[in-house]
């Protein structure tokens, strides 16, 4: 999505444009795949009307006036029992934290909910941070399981604008104006969307070449830059923006400066093994189930279907467990059937009447980088758009200082890189 953004900024404005996919469809972690015949996200995404990026984008493929907006119901595992967490009463009757410790964890939320000086949370640890003001029971019982399941380890390294942009994200909806939070979907997901911003590229006259893995982007003769594909086609432009991952842009451009290749390989990220399971029947009717009980094999419960419209999927429910972990965890080389027996496992310890006969399709997906890091000081390490190579900008997720993965961030930062390359005196600032 941001490179079909940026794609549609720069046609738009008159300018010649190539967009190059490695795959063989376009959307990245947006795009959609096949559970036998429901055709939906490969990744969890859901709309806040607070998304004022996406729905203006959407407005302008001619796709936001069939948004549905949904109220849902978050759910906790805690001590061994489902509980849900959808409103104040429900709150309040925790079992897992007494009075004390409640107000504490509703005050830490609504003390970083109006927070506007995020920077100087990067200077903080998130565990030192929460602890503060939460309390030493609130952190152990429920910041850091959560913290733990989200990060890993690398929680130990991660600073307070990472729990900061969480709050701000959840709570837009209610700062839009309404007192409880409502979700967002398409009718179709995102493969009406892409398949609309396709549409829209192509009658820009973007030219979009899918299956061509970039191998190389280096000077060519003329002042041009060339780009390499892995099957040894080559292409020439005045202008190119790399969209990847920092550390594979690092391995893209070979004549980078020692120090812009240093920075690059230095931004850390974490992947996702994330299952999609197409079941006969609902679980819990929870959009969200965090959990902070040890010993599951994936992260949390999304139950789609508590959002979405069953009709989408054919009747029956869609339940994403994604597993986040760091790029090289062993966990990538697992084949699908041993995933799958460890997934459903949890999932039957989670839901005792959960029936494996209701199972009708699991399919995993890989990514082995999908967000970098908010580490202590992390905005001063970041690398510029502009590189030292004239004419090549890299722009990526890792640019996204202020706010969380997802896709109203990711287009924000592409009118953001879209502005500055389309200034005449964008190199500076980016």
């Amino acid at each position: 999505m941001l490179g079909m953004t940026l794609a549609h900024r720069l046609s738009r404005a008159g300018l010649d444009v190539t967009l190059l996919e490695a795959s063989s469809q376009l959307g990245g972690l947006a795009s959609a795949w096949s559970l036998g015949d429901v055709v939906w996200d490969r990744h969890y995404h859901v709309t806040l009307l607070s998304d004022s990026f996406l729905r203006a984008l959407l407005s302008e493929l001619g796709l936001e006036q069939d948004m549905r907006w949904v109220q849902t119901r978050t759910g906790f595992y805690s001590g061994g029992r489902l509980h849900s967490m959808s409103n104040v009463v429900e709150f309040l009757r925790f079992p897992p934290l007494n009075l004390a410790d409640k107000l504490r964890l509703g005050a830490t939320i609504a003390y970083a909910s109006r927070i506007k000086d995020w920077r100087r949370l990067e200077e903080v640890p998130v565990s030192d941070w929460l602890r503060r003001w939460s309390g030493r029971r609130t952190f152990e019982r429920i910041w850091l399981p959560l913290l733990r399941s989200k990060l890993g380890d690398n929680y130990r390294r991660t600073s307070a604008a990472f729990i900061w942009a969480t709050i701000q994200r959840l709570y837009a909806a209610r700062r839009s104006g309404l007192k409880k939070e409502m979700f967002g979907y398409l009718p179709g997901g995102y493969a009406r969307i892409l398949d609309r911003f396709r549409e829209v590229l192509q009658d820009e006259g973007t030219c979009i070449l899918t299956g061509f893995a970039t191998r190389r982007v280096a000077p060519g003769e003329g002042g041009v830059i060339e780009v390499e594909a892995e099957d040894g086609r080559r292409l020439a432009f005045d202008r190119v923006v790399l969209t990847v991952a920092a550390p594979l842009a690092a391995r893209l451009c070979p004549t980078l400066s020692e120090e812009e290749r240093g920075r690059l390989e230095g931004v850390p990220y974490l992947g996702v093994i994330c299952a999609s399971l197409l079941l006969k029947s609902p679980l819990a009717g929870f959009y969200v189930t965090n959990i902070t009980d040890d010993g599951f094999p994936f992260t949390g419960v999304i139950e789609m279907s508590a959002l979405v419209d069953r009709a989408q999927f054919g009747g029956h429910s869609l339940v994403y467990l994604p597993k986040y972990v760091d790029p090289d965890d062993p966990a990538f080389a697992l084949p699908d059937e041993e995933l799958q027996r460890q997934f459903l496992a949890g999932l039957t310890r989670m839901h005792p009447g959960f029936r494996r006969a209701d199972l009708l399709c699991f399919k995993v997906s890989r990514v082995r980088r999908v967000f970098a890091l908010s580490t202590i000081g992390y905005s001063r390490r970041l690398p510029a758009m502009a590189s030292s190579l004239p004419g090549l900008h890299i722009v990526n997720s890792a640019h996204i200082l202020n706010g969380t993965l997802n896709v109203n961030e990711t287009l924000q930062l592409a009118e953001r890189a879209a502005a500055c390359l389309l200034s005449e005196a964008g190199a500076g600032p980016c």
